[in-house]
C-alpha cells in the first residue's frame, strides 16, 4: 500500500445534492464516480464525516451512511488514527475515460458485435431433437443432480425463509386481479414482459442497489435460469470457449454446455475470480460470475477485481454474465452495489431473480441488458413461451407499487441475520477434519472447509442418517478440474430455509454423529 500524500485534498464544492431524494446514496454515487474517472486519486484524504456534512449542509449520518457503503465496496479504506482516505487502485483497470452518470444504454444499433445468431436456425420443437451428439455428450459430461423438493430441511442450499412471505397479502393481490382482470392483459403479451413489472424493478434497482438502468433495459423471465440460459443461446458461438467460476454454481455451467461452449473452470481466490487465468484464455468470449457472493465459497469480489475483469471484457469484445441470486442480503450496511453498475461499455448483462426474497416455486426473474440486446433476447424469448404468465407478473408489479415487497425484503433481511446467528451460535467447534466456520456477510449460505474428500463423504453421509441435508463442496467443480482431490473438500450449509429452534435441533443431530 502506498503512503498517503498529503498535498492531495478533496474539495466538495462540485457535488450538488437533490434534497428529495436520498442524501446519503447520491453522496455515495458523487464519490465513487469520481474515483473511478480519476478525479480522486488514490491516497486522496476525505474529509471527517462531520466537516463533511457541515460542507454539504447535511446531517453527519448521511455522510457516515455514504462512506461506510464506500468502505464496504472498496472505495475508501479508514487508517487507524490518520483518517479515511481514497483506495489505492491498479491504474490498469481505471477506465481511460471519464464515466457518464446518465443511465447506461449499452450498445445501441442492430446487432452488437458478438451476438450469436446460431439460435434462428433451430427448429421449435423438443431441445432433444436439436441438440447434436456432440452436445449431448456435453450434456452427459455435466450431468445435474436434480434439485432436492419436499418441505425445506435443515440445512438446504438456495432456500430463503419463505415461511415468512406475506401470503395472505398475495392471496388478496391475486384474486383482485383475477375478479376484474384487464383483458388487454390476458392478450399475448410483449415477450420482454409486463411493462409496468419492468418499470418498477428498474426503480427498485436504482434506489436499492445502485444500478442505473431503464425500464427498457429489462427482459422478465421464468427465473435465474432461464436467464442465464439465453444468454447461452445468443451469446455464445458453438465451439465458443466460455469461463466459469471454479468451484461454481454447476447449473450455469450445464446451461452454456449445452449451447454448445466449451467450458473453462477458472479459480476462485479471495478477490473473486481469476482474472489472470481468465485473460489467459485466448478462446473465451464469455464470463459467468457471482460477484456480491460467490456461490458456493462466499467470497466477495474485491472493487480492483471488479475493475480488472470489467476491463477484460472490454479488452476481448467480451460479455460478463453476473448473476446476482442473493445479492440483496447483507447484514452489514446497505447491499453493495452490482457490478453492472460499474458497466459504462455495455458488456455486463445482469441476472436477478425473485425467488430468493420470495419462495422458490415463484418462477419470476429477469435480466437487465445493454439497449442494444433487448430487441434479439425479447425475440428468442417469443420462440420458446411467448411471454410470462400474466397474473403473476401482475401481481408482483401490485406487491412492488403498495410498498410490500420493500417491507418484505426488509423482514427476510432480519430472518436471515437471525438464522445465521443461530448457526454460528450452536455449530461445534471440535468436528474431527471440519475447520471453523468462516465470518458469514452476506448471502443465504456458508461454506466450511473440511480436510480430505474422504472426510467430507463420511460427514455427508452421516448427516443423511441424521436427516439433515448438507452438501459437499466437491460436487460443485467441473468434472476435470486439475485441482486435487482433498483441495476440493468442503461443506455448504444453507441456513436461512428453517427457523432458529429447526436449526438448533439440526446441529444437535450433526454433532451427535460428527462428534460422538
Amino acid at each position: 500500500m502506498n503512503s498517503p500524500t498529503p498535498s492531495l485534498s478533496f474539495n466538495p464544492a462540485g457535488i450538488e445534492l437533490d434534497r428529495r431524494k436520498g442524501l446519503s446514496r447520491q453522496l455515495y454515487q458523487a464519490l465513487s464516480v469520481r474515483v473511478l474517472d480519476g478525479r480522486l486519486v488514490g491516497g486522496t484524504r476525505l474529509p471527517a464525516s462531520r466537516d463533511l456534512a457541515a460542507a454539504l449542509s447535511i446531517s453527519r449520518n448521511s455522510v457516515v451512511r455514504a462512506y461506510d457503503q464506500l468502505y464496504a465496496e472498496g472505495f475508501i479504506e479508514g487508517r487507524v488514527g490518520d483518517g479515511t482516505y481514497v483506495a489505492q487502485l491498479p491504474a490498469s483497470v481505471l477506465p481511460a475515460k471519464k464515466l457518464s452518470t446518465q443511465v447506461s444504454t449499452g450498445l445501441s444499433t442492430g446487432l452488437p458485435t458478438g451476438l450469436s445468431t446460431n439460435w434462428l436456425d433451430l427448429p421449435v420443437v423438443s431441445s432433444s431433437k436439436v441438440i447434436h451428439s456432440a452436445a449431448l455428450a456435453r450434456v452427459e459430461k455435466h450431468h445435474l443432480p436434480r434439485p432436492p423438493s419436499g418441505p425445506p430441511r435443515a440445512f438446504r442450499v438456495g432456500v430463503p425463509a419463505f415461511d415468512l412471505f406475506p401470503f395472505e397479502v398475495w392471496a388478496k393481490l391475486t384474486a383482485a386481479f383475477w375478479r376484474k382482470p384487464d383483458l388487454q392483459q390476458l392478450c399475448y403479451g410483449a415477450p420482454e414482459g409486463d411493462a409496468r413489472l419492468r418499470g418498477l424493478i428498474a426503480a427498485y434497482l436504482r434506489s436499492s442497489r445502485g444500478l442505473q438502468c431503464s425500464a427498457e433495459q429489462i427482459v422478465i423471465t421464468s427465473g435465474a435460469q432461464q436467464g442465464i440460459s439465453l444468454c447461452a443461446q445468443l451469446l455464445v458461438a458453438r465451439g465458443d470457449g466460455v469461463a466459469v467460476e471454479n468451484p461454481g454454481y454447476r447449473a450455469a455451467g450445464h446451461a452454456f454446455a449445452v449451447a454448445g461452449a466449451r467450458l473453462h473452470g477458472v479459480a476462485v481466490d479471495s478477490d473473486g475470480i481469476d482474472c489472470a487465468e481468465l485473460g489467459a484464455l485466448a478462446d473465451c468470449r464469455l464470463a459467468y460470475v457471482t460477484p456480491s457472493h460467490q456461490y458456493p465459497t462466499g467470497v466477495i469480489m474485491s472493487l480492483a477485481r471488479r475493475l480488472e475483469l470489467l476491463a477484460w471484457a472490454e479488452r476481448t469484445d467480451g460479455w460478463i454474465v453476473e448473476d446476482d441470486y442473493d445479492g440483496e442480503y447483507r447484514y452489514s450496511g446497505a447491499p453493495l452495489a452490482p457490478l453492472a453498475a460499474l458497466d459504462r461499455q455495455g458488456r455486463v448483462i445482469y441476472v436477478g431473480t425473485f425467488g430468493k426474497v420470495a419462495f422458490p416455486a415463484l418462477r419470476l426473474g429477469y435480466l437487465v441488458l445493454p439497449m442494444g440486446l433487448v430487441d434479439a433476447f425479447a425475440q428468442r424469448r417469443a420462440v420458446d413461451v411467448r411471454h410470462s404468465e400474466v397474473s403473476t407478473q401482475a401481481v408482483m408489479a401490485e406487491f412492488m407499487a403498495a410498498g410490500h415487497f420493500q417491507r418484505h425484503i426488509r423482514r427476510m433481511r432480519r430472518a436471515a441475520l437471525n438464522r445465521r446467528d443461530a448457526l454460528l451460535a450452536a455449530w461445534p467447534a471440535d468436528i474431527a477434519g471440519v475447520r471453523a466456520l468462516p465470518q458469514v456477510v452476506a448471502g443465504l449460505h456458508v461454506m466450511v472447509r473440511v480436510d480430505s474428500l474422504a472426510r467430507e463423504r463420511e460427514l455427508v453421509e452421516q448427516a443423511v442418517g441424521a436427516e439433515v441435508e448438507v452438501n459437499g463442496l466437491s460436487h460443485y467443480w467441473l468434472p476435470d478440474s486439475s485441482v486435487p482431490d482433498d483441495q476440493r473438500a468442503g461443506l455448504v450449509l444453507g441456513f436461512a430455509g428453517v427457523p432458529p429452534l429447526a436449526i438448533e435441533a439440526a446441529v444437535a443431530r450433526l454433532k451427535a454423529v460428527w462428534c460422538g
